[in-house]
């Protein structure tokens, strides 16, 4: 899949699991923790964003993920 289309999914997740953030103005480049997710977010978003991809990785495998770009390549690499 596209890394526009994996990141147009990650920012639809982003939106529903925080509701005070509009996914128009989520960037790529911009980390989870900068848009008010907390570790239990950030989780969720991670679990919710493989499960709409129909992808099952370990949790480890985002661990030095630095910004939502970053998450998207780990996502992209394995669809």
């Amino acid at each position: 899949m596209e890394k526009k289309n994996v990141f147009l999914i990650v920012k639809d997740v982003i939106s529903e699991v925080l509701p005070d953030v509009d996914s128009d103005g989520v960037k790529i480049e911009q980390n989870l923790k900068s848009l008010g997710a907390n570790s239990i977010d950030r989780t969720e978003i991670v679990m919710l964003s493989m499960e709409r991809l129909g992808i099952k990785l370990p949790l480890v495998s985002f661990g030095g993920v630095e910004n939502i770009e970053e998450m998207v390549d780990v996502l992209v690499d394995n669809t």
